[in-house]
């Protein structure tokens, strides 16, 4: 194994969840109907008119993806191809210009490169997280979207998502509305984040790592947490993903459905799943980005609680394999998918 020689001085096993500046980011600007170049700068700081688009009616959109170590010692991400494509999603729905064809993974590689020495070293369970975002920089005042937009990507190490790292967490049913409105899932908005920021500061006064919100409709059926999607394993060794137009297409849920169906054997299952079923799941994962997959232990419903027969000590045996294996693949451990894994450096 090559052996990897860092000049930072953090300590890799220690991170937790948050920002660590980095020497540098990626810009492009877009004014009068086209995108500049763009590049990487030094200066972490963004100067705006206080009338800007993104101030008065949060025109902005963000995506969050990966870097980190192969065993063999090259950088790489984990379908960022995909993420390119929701964050052009996301751009059309809050009616901001697309980033042209390939500018996405142009961006992403520059500036995991030119910080490739915050990236953890191989096997330490860390990541470089990278946020590529958009937001509307012009001033505007009348209710429309802005002329005037910019392209950035910053990148910051980071640690486990949730506390613990893979030991089962405690979540609740909330009557909190979702973050994201109806039939606006798929968007990953700055706007949609901030309205879910009292619902799940609530729920960590009250003990509970997230919430689970359920439809807005009825509210009866399971959705997403404020930050990841569900997975739920059966009795039997299904993987069960809850179906709605209403959550976020993880890129992280799809590929654990490939890797359960493709790569284990499993049958999969994309449906509906009614709050009643919770009981009846041997095992229960949050899933996302920064989570990977993180198990669930309890969860408290306004008719009681609910303890998964996982356990609240350990990842169930199946999640275990999901989670194993989805590793082993971003890390070139196991044979990855077509396209799954693209080399940085």
């Amino acid at each position: 194994m090559e052996v990897i020689v860092m000049s930072k001085n953090i300590d890799w096993d220690n991170l937790g969840f948050g920002y660590v500046e980095t020497d540098y980011r990626y810009l492009t600007t877009y004014k009068d109907g086209k995108w500049d170049e763009g590049g990487l700068i030094t200066d972490a700081n963004v100067v705006l008119n206080e009338c800007a688009g993104v101030f008065q009616y949060a025109q902005t959109v963000f995506e969050g993806l990966k870097a980190y170590y192969t065993k063999d010692g090259h950088i790489v991400c984990f379908r960022p191809d995909l993420n390119a494509v929701r964050l052009n999603q996301s751009c059309e729905r809050l009616v901001m210009p697309t980033l042209p064809e390939g500018r996405f993974l142009e961006a992403v590689k520059e500036v995991v490169k030119a910080n490739k020495d915050f990236v953890p070293p191989y096997g330490h369970g860390a990541s470089l997280y990278i946020r590529p975002y958009m937001m509307g920089t012009n001033s505007v005042i009348g209710v429309k979207p802005a002329d005037e937009y910019q392209f950035r990507v910053f990148t910051t190490p980071v640690g486990p998502y949730f506390k613990g790292g893979a030991k089962p967490i405690k979540i609740r049913i909330t009557d909190f509305d979702r973050a994201a409105p109806h039939g606006t899932g798929h968007i990953k908005a700055g706007l949609n984040y901030a309205m879910s920021l009292y619902a799940i500061t609530d729920a960590h006064e009250k003990g509970y790592a997230e919430n689970m919100y359920l439809d807005a409709a009825t509210r009866t059926y399971v959705e997403e947490t404020g930050g990841a999607n569900f997975i739920f394993i059966t009795k039997d060794g299904k993987l069960v993903t809850p179906k709605s137009d209403s959550i976020l297409p993880s890129i992280t849920r799809r590929s654990l459905m490939y890797v359960a169906e493709h790569y284990l054997g499993m049958t999969v299952e994309n449906r509906p799943v009614h709050k009643d079923e919770l009981k009846d799941f041997a095992e229960i994962g949050l899933c996302g980005t920064a989570a990977v997959i993180s198990p669930v232990g309890q969860i408290d419903t306004p008719e009681g609680t609910i303890n998964v027969p996982a356990g609240m000590d350990d990842m169930g045996p199946i999640t275990k394999k999901l989670y194993d294996t989805l590793l082993g693949i971003q890390h070139g451990e196991i044979e990855a998918p077509e396209g799954w894994v693209v080399k940085i450096c």
